[in-house]
């Protein structure tokens, strides 16, 4: 067992958040849940995770792509990755065309949900492009899900829409081929300080 640090970045902090409270419309004040809001910026969380060597954690932008919050969220993302190079993904708004700068910036792997869908479903199109466009050795799937009867059914756009696709062994032996790990958080769960998914964990343990 390994232990993957996380930097999740809102509004330009550090921050907890519970996630499935993320709301592009919906929430009168537009803002989500949280847990826990750090009076220190991401670099200095990344050095700490360097100096203890703690490699291949995440760094997750949660502001929606295009926003004043999202350049905000980013500033601080590029001197975490900057203060920890190949140490951190990163992850929050990627894309085939500006994956690399985030490689090049000192991510070692991009994460990558929302832009390899379209309408519910996994467009391979796009999934062959970002593959191509930084190796598939540097290349994350968030399969993050949730649980829908007795089935875990992936969700994409910061977990605010529920997909048409159901996590099976086979699906993910076929998203393999593409990437280099799966990123898979229990958006029920997350953030909630009420422990884990047993059932989706014991679900990926007999799977792997």
């Amino acid at each position: 067992m390994r232990f993957r640090p996380c930097i999740d970045i809102h509004n330009g902090k550090v921050k907890q958040i519970v996630g499935d409270t993320i709301s592009d419309l919906g929430r009168a004040d537009g803002q989500p849940k949280e847990n826990f809001v750090a009076d220190k910026d991401a670099a200095y969380y990344a050095n700490i995770y360097k100096a203890d060597n703690l490699n291949g954690g995440h760094i997750i932008n949660l502001n929606m792509k295009g926003t004043k919050e999202y350049k905000a969220s980013m500033e601080e993302a590029i001197k975490a990755l900057s203060t920890f190079p190949n140490g951190m993904q990163y992850g929050g708004g990627v894309d085939d065309k500006n994956a690399k700068e985030f490689i090049d910036a000192g991510a070692s792997h991009v994460i990558v949900t929302s832009f390899v869908f379209n309408d519910g479903r996994v467009d391979y199109d796009a999934l062959k492009r970002i593959s191509n466009a930084v190796g598939r050795e540097h290349l994350v799937l968030d399969l993050s899900c949730t649980r829908v009867d007795d089935k875990y059914v992936i969700v994409t756009d910061r977990w605010q829409k529920v997909s048409k696709e159901i996590i099976t062994y086979n699906f993910l032996d076929r998203l393999a081929y593409y990437c280099d790990e799966f990123l898979i958080h229990a958006a029920d769960v997350e953030g909630r300080q009420n422990g884990i998914d047993r059932d989706l964990v014991g679900f990926l343990e007999v799977g792997s």
